[in-house]
């Protein structure tokens, strides 16, 4: 019988991240829950699910904005389970800045955990992964596929990560292991239900009348297609970013 696969999944108190991890235990892979200690939301409640599930976890603080952090997360699942195979670099943060107010500090702090934090949960993987292993990001409908206002640092943040992709994609093909993004659209989160960073319950619920399939997404919905491209039914995937809006960036305006 194959070893079970274990995989890293920063920002998993809540959201996306929490939703993997449960579908993953679905699947019987092993997850370590990357939480952040300035993060509201419990990890140990994705836990909780994930054991519910039938699954099994470990929690890990981790800093993306720390390379030695960020390596002892992926070291984790080495001790822990002995194997790394799939890696989702999920952790974001989301601000609100319009240009003439965007300071140097407000840039680079964005920058340092929604792509830099990226690159280092990547290469920290890559050190440790088995061959036939995989990799996602996660970026957004804004930046990698529209602008939106006040908000240029974040998605000049989004809009990197999926350069970031194709090359590493490029670079570890040779390695056996695949690289990939998700570009979630107008998802329901903690993340998007903040109505000073974003749209708000309110903003949330408006912009769902606009999208063909009539509503928002769910972080289930963009989990499973996450765990699509870490499982061999994507073997021959990599270096690709999947929109996951419900249709809502192909649907022409009057």
């Amino acid at each position: 019988m194959p070893e079970p696969r274990v995989a890293i999944i920063t920002g998993a108190a809540s959201g996306i991240g929490r939703a993997l991890a449960v579908h993953y235990a679905g699947l019987g892979v092993r997850s370590i829950i990357g939480s952040f200690s300035g993060d509201p939301h419990d990890p140990q409640e994705t836990l909780r699910l994930v054991q519910a599930a039938g699954g099994e976890a470990v929690v890990h603080e981790v800093d993306v904005r720390s390379t030695a952090s960020v390596d002892a997360f992926a070291q984790r699942a080495v001790d822990e389970y002995g194997r790394l195979d799939y890696a989702v670099a999920n952790a974001g943060i989301l601000r609100n800045s319009s240009l003439t107010e965007m300071t140097d500090a407000r840039w680079t702090d964005m920058l340092d955990v929604d792509l830099t934090g990226v690159l280092r949960t990547l290469r920290a993987a890559a050190d440790r992964m088995t061959e036939g292993g995989a990799m996602v990001a996660t970026s957004s409908i804004a930046g990698g596929v529209y602008g939106w206002q006040g908000h240029a640092h974040y998605a000049a943040a989004k809009a990197g990560v999926l350069g970031l992709i194709r090359s590493v994609a490029v670079e570890l093909g040779p390695q056996g292991i695949r690289v990939n993004a998700v570009i979630p659209g107008l998802i329901e989160t903690p993340q998007s239900l903040d109505p000073v960073n974003s749209l708000g319950p309110d903003g949330l619920a408006q912009a769902g009348k606009d999208i063909p399939w009539g509503r928002v997404g769910t972080p289930a919905e963009v989990a499973s297609v996450i765990a699509f491209l870490t499982s061999a039914d994507a073997g021959y995937v990599t270096g690709q970013s999947l929109i996951v809006d419900g249709g809502l960036t192909v649907k022409m305006r009057a």
